[in-house]
């Protein structure tokens, strides 16, 4: 099992490196054209959006950095891995986007304001511009695909990168063109939208990562599928306290649910198993499941915590059951902490078997005994007979 982990996780490291290699290469080849074209066909603009493809360079250091580090196994320091590692490069890829957003504004406002900056290109700079759309789109398409096969919420976030580029670029093509035609003010108005819609996917980018940190629930529709899935399993009556959060491009769940009360340990456990395996088959993002037993619903009952464990308990019974000779030859005595009490089961071993009345005397007396000590609940005695 543990050889399998590793092996997905370096699948999952070695499809993240590589989308984001070839993101950093395409970015140079973009971004050297860019502001070779811009100077050669005097465009300020698209030399400007060559020096942003540049600086792209640094969410690609923070994605490979995030994806190297967050997909390697949980050790001592850290028990549930290294996940968040990436949720980190996720926010921060989220607020490179603000950034970006606030210099394209600031500069379209400057540009607004001083009419005299706006340049005059050349034709040629158009062929630069659309090049440039082209492959960083084709980099968006690429970089969302791989995300999506690895479920990587960072990868995701650094392909909104490369399409905020692709925005930065129409506004480069349109502002060219409209300088072209006459127009010269339609570049400042066009980069003025853009910059508006990178802040709002640099917005949810950074808010849904800080929300991962923060361990926010998922989503209603799913928390209410999760518990459908697990009511549905054989033999849950009921949950309580189920609680999600996610990890990276992952979920985790954990969940108190309510079984028989008289069942046993094993079975109950069972049942936990069933619950969790369930969740892990039906749900592609979730990732852990753990499940708590409850014999009652301990949220509505009375509380259990501090009434006496079997060693306290039954060396006070020992003492209430002295005079009792039958209860010398208990064979096991079963303990259910509900409610409030604890109920007791006796099962007593009888070489032959007695009159009815005889047993009831026997029961009565243990019965009596166990009642004397004022935790106890119901008192349940079972005879075997036959026993040595």
């Amino acid at each position: 099992m543990s050889e399998q982990k590793v092996s997905d996780a370096d699948v999952r490291y070695a499809a993240m490196r590589r989308v984001t290699l070839v993101g950093a290469t395409v970015n140079v080849v973009v971004s050297v054209a860019q502001i070779a074209g811009g100077v050669f066909a005097q465009s300020q603009a698209l030399i400007a959006d060559g020096l942003h493809t540049l600086s792209d360079l640094i969410s690609d250091a923070v994605v490979l950095f995030a994806a190297k580090h967050g997909s390697q196994d949980a050790d001592e320091d850290h028990p549930y891995g290294h996940r968040r590692i990436e949720t980190l490069g996720s926010v921060f890829v989220g607020l490179a986007l603000l950034g970006v957003a606030l210099g394209i504004g600031y500069s379209a406002g400057e540009r607004l304001l001083h009419p005299a900056t706006l340049s005059n290109p050349e034709p040629l700079a158009l062929a630069f511009a659309a090049l440039a759309i082209v492959a960083k789109e084709s980099l968006y398409h690429y970089t969302v695909y791989v995300a999506r096969r690895v479920r990587s919420n960072l990868l995701r976030a650094n392909a909104w990168h490369h399409r905020s580029d692709v925005f930065s670029s129409l506004v480069v093509f349109a502002g060219i063109g409209g300088a072209l035609l006459g127009f010269r003010y339609l570049d400042a108005v066009a980069a003025l939208v853009v910059a508006v819609m990178i802040v709002r996917i640099g917005w949810q980018l950074a808010t849904s990562g800080v929300r991962e940190l923060v361990d926010t629930a998922l989503d209603p529709e799913d928390v209410a599928k999760l518990r459908q899935a697990i009511l549905d399993t054989d033999g849950v009556s009921g949950l309580h306290m189920l609680r999600t959060r996610r990890m990276g491009g992952e979920a985790l769940a954990d969940v108190h649910i309510l079984v028989n009360s008289r069942i046993s340990v094993s079975e109950g456990h069972r049942i936990s198993e069933a619950v969790e395996q369930r969740l892990l088959s039906e749900f592609e993002e979730m990732k852990d499941v753990i499940v708590h037993i409850d014999p009652e619903d301990d949220e509505r009952e009375a509380a259990c915590a501090t009434l006496p464990q079997r060693s306290e308990l039954l060396a006070r019974l020992r003492e209430q059951w002295a005079d009792i000779p039958i209860a010398r030859r208990l064979e096991n005595v079963g303990l259910h902490y509900l409610n409030g009490h604890v109920h007791i089961e006796l099962f007593v071993p009888l070489r032959e078997a007695p009159e009815l009345e005889e047993a009831k005397t026997f029961a009565r007396e243990l019965k009596a005994a166990c009642k004397r000590v004022p935790e106890v609940g119901e008192v349940t005695v079972y005879f075997r007979c036959g026993g040595a």
